[in-house]
């Protein structure tokens, strides 16, 4: 029989690959100093393809944008294509100005003439401090010698490089068929904080060597991200960074994936999955966050109605601060349901923390205090509502609130 850790390492292995897990992506990263004071720490990472892949990104809502979304956002939506991604940690290049836009090229150029590329063929994702200058001088070496340091099995170093205030790298794959030919996607994140529903001061790279209708690829990242990304939070900021970029390269082989093909749901379905993970990755580790807090609504009237009182759910603070303090305080929860813009009748809801009905048709009812302490110390933290006999259902993801919240956001930028 296979002992359980040697399972849990195979997959730790599989997952260490990340964005590489496909075929023909390379990565490597390397310390440049981006961030004063963090020396030795990497935090400039490239994510290459083999030969040209098509592209899809969603970016973020926020009306200030750093420079390396309006940039990146562009060259996608002009050709759906892109074959390199450099990315900086420990500066956001964002109200930056005209220096900001201009040194988002100098990536681009750099990195394109290391690899033999057109400027054009680099996307650019930045995270950290906002308002500051990029070091040039020392992103220009960094992106040198990442460029060195890439291999065919680099997604744990990009993974780590990528990271900001996280605590750890977040990595996911997935492999399935597409006419009977193997088929990987996988995955890399940051977020920590900064964290809200339509995207957050996250950066999120996937893959695949899938081949993908350049058309639809940009269709397949918005199902999945409408699950993942879209439905996770921290503290409620947006951030001025956000991106989730998809590329497929087309290296497995397959007829390319439309809405028509057969297997376009599988693929569509295991990209979500993959997102998903990420997504759940992110909000498990927010900020001073001490566990996961999983939020499901049923019975409302669609899907998206579902969605939004979810949302809201995980993103009060009294309900994240209530299973900080393992509280079972279900009038937070009915709370939140309620000022999410949805329609919904409160006499006709039901809450569960776990297994153990709180509030019954909006009205409280004699529980076992103690049996929903212990489901609010656990991680994950699992919340329930029916808010209704609507068809419409959805999960979304967010994190405790604790003290250490505070210390870590007073302290950011000195």
């Amino acid at each position: 029989m296979t002992d359980r850790w040697d399972e849990v390492r195979d997959v730790d292995r599989r997952n260490s690959l990340g964005v590489t897990a496909p075929k023909g992506f390379w990565a490597g990263a390397a310390a440049a100093g981006v961030r004063d004071g963090q020396a030795g720490r990497t935090d400039i990472a490239i994510l290459y393809s083999e030969v040209p892949a098509a592209a899809a990104g969603m970016f973020t809502t926020n009306r200030v944008r750093a420079a390396a979304v309006e940039a990146t956002e562009a060259r996608i939506r002009q050709q759906r294509r892109l074959q390199a991604v450099v990315v900086n940690s420990g500066n956001a290049n964002a109200c930056t100005g005209e220096q900001g836009a201009a040194d988002v090229l100098t990536m681009q150029v750099l990195t394109a003439d290391l690899f033999g590329l057109d400027a054009g063929d680099i996307g650019v994702a930045s995270t950290g401090v906002i308002g500051v200058p990029l070091p040039m001088d020392r992103v220009s070496k960094g992106i040198e010698e990442a460029a060195k340091k890439i291999r065919d099995d680099g997604g744990r170093a990009f993974a780590e490089a990528i990271l900001t205030t996280d605590t750890y790298p977040k990595e996911a794959v997935r492999q399935i068929e597409v006419d009977g030919r193997p088929v990987a996607i996988g995955g890399a994140a940051k977020g920590s904080g900064m964290i809200h529903p339509n995207m957050a001061t996250m950066l999120a790279f996937l893959t695949t060597d899938a081949a993908v209708d350049p058309v639809f690829l940009q269709e397949a990242l918005r199902r999945a991200v409408d699950a993942s990304f879209h439905c996770i939070s921290v503290d409620g900021d947006t951030s001025t960074n956000d991106t989730v970029l998809l590329l497929a390269n087309g290296m497995a082989g397959n007829r390319p994936l439309t809405p028509e093909h057969p297997e376009w749901d599988v693929f569509v379905g295991a990209l979500t999955e993959t997102a998903v993970d990420l997504a759940k990755a992110i909000a498990r580790d927010g900020e001073g966050a001490t566990r996961l807090i999983e939020a499901a609504v049923e019975g409302a009237g669609s899907a998206e109605d579902a969605r939004r009182i979810a949302k809201a759910v995980i993103g009060s603070s009294l309900v994240k601060t209530a299973v900080y303090g393992a509280d079972p305080n279900w009038g937070r929860i009915l709370c939140a349901a309620g000022y999410a813009g949805v329609p919904f009748d409160p006499s006709r809801t039901d809450i569960y923390i776990g297994d153990v009905c709180v509030c019954r048709g909006g009205a409280a009812v004699p529980f076992d205090e103690e049996a929903a302490r212990r489901v609010l110390r656990g991680d994950p933290v699992p919340l329930r509502l029916v808010v209704g006999e609507g068809a419409g259902r959805a999960v979304a993801w967010g994190c405790d609130l604790t003290e250490r919240y505070i210390e870590i956001n007073a302290h950011y930028r000195t």
